[in-house]
């Protein structure tokens, strides 16, 4: 079930749909002064494009296809995960164009990047390679793919967070949430941490502007967040304890039961999750 996680709109990809914010990381990235938002053609694949294939963002600016993923757990697939984004997005770039024409299609020079800010220790910049998940190594490989890993906790890539208010700023909101969450009362809910940490971050100018207007939206897709890594925290320890499979459905079934607890109508649920709605309903 983790390749489900893919469904989920996390606040990283909400921020990255702005064109402006979208700018403002690629400037940071590449030493650039680009200052024209609309030169910014977003590319984002969702659900309508392709239901199995979901990244957080993608866009090309000056001839350069660029595609953002975030992680808040390490995960050394995403050079694999990231062919198939690339893949998909391309297929969407030239689906006008004949491929068998004579003429040479061009297409935009593709960049893979991953912002990590889990709580495992991790380089403040490191390179997933797609050729290190080969059986058979050699030297030149003839499909290769580079992902390059920024480590946005607080303390890691000084000279890039100063230049990006708006990685500065969205890790603000998520430490604000971990401190709520390490230290909160014993009553308190996660969903009531989110929102001290969206009150504290407007107060203190902090996205403001952005958590006015979808506050409800980055609440619930943070909780799922949440919710979904402790549910692989879980998972985890059940495989470790009874097996794979078996821990994988009490996991998935007990992040059924939370959700329906709270309400959650069963679509939206069967749509986070990546399950079907008659699953859902056996369950009950």
């Amino acid at each position: 079930m983790s390749e489900n996680r893919e469904y989920k709109s996390d606040v990283f990809s909400m921020l990255m749909e702005e064109p402006e914010r979208a700018l403002e990381v690629y400037n940071a990235l590449n030493e650039t002064n680009y200052d024209d938002p609309s030169r910014v053609e977003m590319k984002r694949l969702d659900a309508g494009i392709a239901l199995s294939v979901r990244n957080d963002a993608a866009f090309v600016i000056d001839f350069n296809l660029n595609l953002y993923e975030h992680q808040s757990t390490y995960n050394p697939n995403m050079p694999l995960r990231s062919l198939f984004y690339v893949a998909e997005t391309l297929r969407v770039i030239v689906k006008d164009r004949d491929l068998y024409s004579r003429k040479k299609i061009e297409i935009p020079n593709p960049h893979f990047v991953v912002f990590y800010n889990g709580t495992e220790n991790r380089p403040e910049y490191e390179e997933m390679k797609l050729s290190d998940s080969y059986v058979h190594k050699n030297e030149q490989p003839e499909l290769e793919i580079i992902c390059k890993v920024y480590n946005i906790n607080m303390g890691k890539n000084k000279g890039m967070m100063s230049e990006c208010k708006t990685l500065k700023e969205y890790m603000y909101f998520v430490d604000k949430v971990r401190y709520n969450e390490s230290d909160k009362e014993e009553n308190q809910t996660l969903e009531e941490s989110i929102e001290l940490a969206i009150q504290d971050c407007i107060r203190n100018e902090v996205l403001k502007d952005f958590l006015i207007k979808r506050g409800a939206e980055v609440k619930r897709n943070m909780t799922l967040d949440y919710t979904w890594e402790r549910r692989e925290v879980l998972i985890r320890a059940e495989e470790r304890a009874e097996g794979r499979a078996e821990g994988i459905k009490e996991g998935r079934q007990a992040l059924i039961r939370q959700n329906l607890d709270k309400g959650m109508p069963i679509e939206e649920i069967a749509r986070f999750m990546g399950v079907s709605e008659e699953e859902i309903k056996q369950l009950i």
